[in-house]
C-alpha cells in the first residue's frame, strides 16, 4: 500500500506547472542547460525517460546543479528501474503501467511513484493500492479527454497526468477537466532544439506551457 504522505507529495509535485516535460535526452551535457531553460520558464518538473544510456547521468546532473528543478525518472518498468531512480537523486518516478513487483517494490523505496492505467479497471486495481494520481497513458489512443472525462463520475478519487499524443493545441482539453492536475507532453524540449543546445527556444516553449489554464 502506497503511503499518504507519498500520494500527498506527489500531488505537489503535479501541481507545480500546467505540463511536465517528458523528455528524452541523448546527449548528458544538455540536461543543466535544458532543465535551467525549462525552470526559467516556469516549467520545474521534468521527466528523464529511461530510454537512453545517458537518463540517469542526466538526472544526476540535474538534481546537483539545477536550482529549483523536481527532476523526475520515466520510464520505469520494474525494481531496478525504481531504485536506479532513486539512487540518481529523482523527486518522482512514472511508469508507463503498473504490474504487481513494481507495486510492491514501490513500497519499500522512498520515491513517489506515478503509475499508468488505460482503462478503467487497471484505474480500480491502483486505487485499492492507495493510489490517488495516475498517469493516462497512451492518453490520446486510450480514448483522450472524453474518456477521462467519463470517468470522473465513477470514480472521483483519481486525480490524473494524461501523457501521449498530447500536444501544445490539444492540451487545454485535458487541463480542463476537473480530474486533471496536469499534462505530460514532449513538446517542451523537441530533439531537434536539444540538438542546436536552443535553451532560449525550450524557455520560450516552458513559457508558453507555463501559462496554460487549467481547472
Amino acid at each position: 500500500m502506497t503511503s499518504d504522505a507519498r500520494q500527498n507529495e506527489l500531488a505537489g509535485i503535479l501541481r507545480l506547472a500546467p505540463v511536465i516535460p517528458v523528455v528524452v535526452i541523448e546527449d548528458a551535457h544538455a540536461a543543466v542547460p535544458m532543465a535551467r531553460a525549462l525552470v526559467a520558464g516556469g516549467v520545474p518538473a521534468i521527466e528523464v525517460t529511461l530510454r537512453t544510456a545517458v537518463a540517469l547521468e542526466a538526472v544526476r546532473a540535474i538534481a546537483a546543479e539545477v536550482e529549483g528543478a523536481v527532476v523526475g525518472v520515466g520510464t520505469v518498468l520494474c525494481e531496478a528501474d525504481l531504485r536506479a531512480a532513486h539512487e540518481a537523486g529523482a523527486r518522482f518516478a512514472v511508469s508507463p503501467g503498473a504490474t504487481a513487483r513494481l507495486l510492491d517494490a514501490a513500497e519499500d523505496i522512498a520515491l513517489p511513484l506515478l503509475p499508468g492505467a488505460a482503462t478503467a479497471s487497471e484505474a480500480m486495481a491502483l486505487l485499492e493500492r492507495g493510489y490517488r494520481h495516475l498517469k493516462f497513458f497512451p492518453a490520446v489512443p486510450a480514448g483522450g479527454a472524453r474518456l477521462l472525462a467519463a470517468w470522473s463520475g465513477p470514480l472521483p478519487q483519481l486525480r490524473f497526468c494524461p501523457t501521449g499524443g498530447i500536444s501544445a493545441a490539444s492540451a487545454g482539453e485535458f487541463l480542463a477537466l476537473p480530474n486533471v492536475l496536469c499534462v505530460g507532453g514532449s513538446w517542451l524540449t523537441p530533439a531537434d532544439k536539444l540538438a542546436a543546445g536552443d535553451w532560449a527556444g525550450i524557455e520560450q516553449l516552458a513559457r508558453a506551457a507555463a501559462s496554460l489554464p487549467r481547472t
